[in-house]
């Protein structure tokens, strides 16, 4: 039976690198898959799932309008034994997980999806805080704080490594504008 996953972390735990390795697990055995990306995230190039280790493939991307049920539903005709994967799930709406919920329950498909919890100000996006609400399976993958403890966090920086503490909830950056923290030294940082 088909469902519904959320894989989560906190910046460089390796989301997209266990996306890969899943959706190329999949084809190696002969099964089709589809992949998703959000538009919004350009610092590889549009419609490219790219990890830190240099693995990469292409993937539809998606944008806030985007009708995620209908593109599966299309996409998945004629072939047999398809899995989806979406990547930078924290940029869904909320309608959009519920599209990819609808393409579980309808059409059988499993979706795995792949995205932050928070965001730097330690809010919920609003795709993480619906899939968190419906996913069948919820899993999170670790990354490491400097201290040595889990990274629950994400502390965005300014160029000169200080804590930003205001601004738009979406930003898009890998090292340069991120770092992952455990809970401790984020909030410390933050609050500077």
């Amino acid at each position: 039976m088909a469902k519904l996953y959320f894989n989560y972390a906190a910046m460089n735990a390796g989301k997209s690198t266990t996306l890969l390795q899943a959706s190329f697990n999949y084809r190696e055995r002969g099964m089709d898959t589809i992949e998703f990306t959000a538009k919004i995230d350009d610092r590889v190039e549009k419609g490219v799932i790219a990890s830190r280790i240099g693995l990469s493939k292409e993937a539809h991307v998606f944008d806030d309008i985007t009708d995620l049920f209908d593109i599966i539903k299309r996409e998945s005709a004629g072939m047999t034994a398809v899995c989806v994967f979406l990547d930078e799930a924290q940029f869904l709406k909320g309608d959009q997980v519920m599209q990819l919920a609808q393409a579980v329950d309808e059409l059988n498909i499993p979706v795995i999806c792949y995205g932050l919890r928070t965001d730097f100000m330690g809010e919920l996006f609003e795709g993480s805080a619906r899939l968190l609400a419906v996913a069948d399976e919820i899993r999170e993958l670790k990354t490491i704080c400097k201290c040595g403890r889990k990274a629950t966090m994400n502390l965005r920086i300014d160029a000169d490594g200080t804590a930003v503490t205001s601004g738009e909830k979406i930003e898009i950056g890998g090292n340069d504008r991120y770092i992952p923290l455990c809970r401790k030294h984020f909030y410390e940082a933050f609050k500077g």
